[in-house]
């Protein structure tokens, strides 16, 4: 990343992932936005990328400011709708910061490695050791800067960790090719550190996922 982008992301810590996607999708690549909200990372990716864009989100309010940009929106649902996508209709298929919303997370990222060439998903790690100091010092729901609801007006129904999100991509044979791990102000955990690391030290990450292709005699 340049100086420039490091910049951008330091001054919105609370999306910082947005900037790590982008740096994963190739230029001019088609790509679809799941939970896309007010359409900020498309708007990015068409801006710096040239990316043929689509977005579906949930909420009326995050397709009208979307839409304003004018930028290819539909409303929609990813525990439903996905499944009406074609296969390999796009080289991207994004989820980011909307897995822990899902009813049914295991399907939307089958959904999204079957839609897209690769699947790329950040998420919140609730693995975090501040959220686990919160459980264990006052035996609460936490409150994060990465997790900011309390627990009954929260939109969050899975919380995961990232060895949870591991486990999940075994069980729906997926390929992690990339993956980066966010802490502080947009400040990146070396790859080389053990997944355990990961999940006691990071407050987000980011995977890019393909298909795991089958097995061949």
């Amino acid at each position: 990343m340049n100086q420039m982008e490091l910049a951008t992301m330091a001054a919105d810590p609370e999306r910082v992932d947005l900037r790590v996607i982008a740096s994963f999708v190739a230029p001019g690549s088609r790509v679809l936005d799941v939970g896309c909200g007010d359409g900020a990372l498309l708007k990015l990716l068409e801006s710096e990328k040239g990316v043929d864009g689509r977005g579906i989100e949930l909420s009326q309010s995050g397709v009208n400011q979307a839409v304003a940009e004018g930028l290819s929106v539909i409303q929609g649902d990813a525990d439903r709708d996905l499944a009406t996508y074609p296969d390999a209709a796009f080289d991207f298929a994004i989820l980011s910061q909307t897995l822990q919303a899902t009813h049914n997370p295991r399907t939307v990222v089958e959904d999204l490695l079957r839609i897209g060439k690769r699947a790329i998903v950040s998420f919140p790690n609730f693995g975090h050791w501040r959220i686990r100091m919160q459980f264990m010092s006052y035996g609460r729901m936490p409150i994060t800067s990465n997790l900011p609801y309390s627990w009954y007006d929260t939109p969050n129904i899975h919380f995961c960790t990232i060895k949870d999100f591991l486990t999940l991509t075994r069980e729906v044979e997926a390929t992690i090719e990339d993956a980066v791990c966010l802490y502080g102000d947009g400040r990146r955990l070396t790859q080389n550190a053990p997944w355990t690391i990961w999940n006691l030290l990071g407050e987000q990450a980011v995977f890019v996922l393909s298909r795991r292709p089958p097995n061949t005699l």
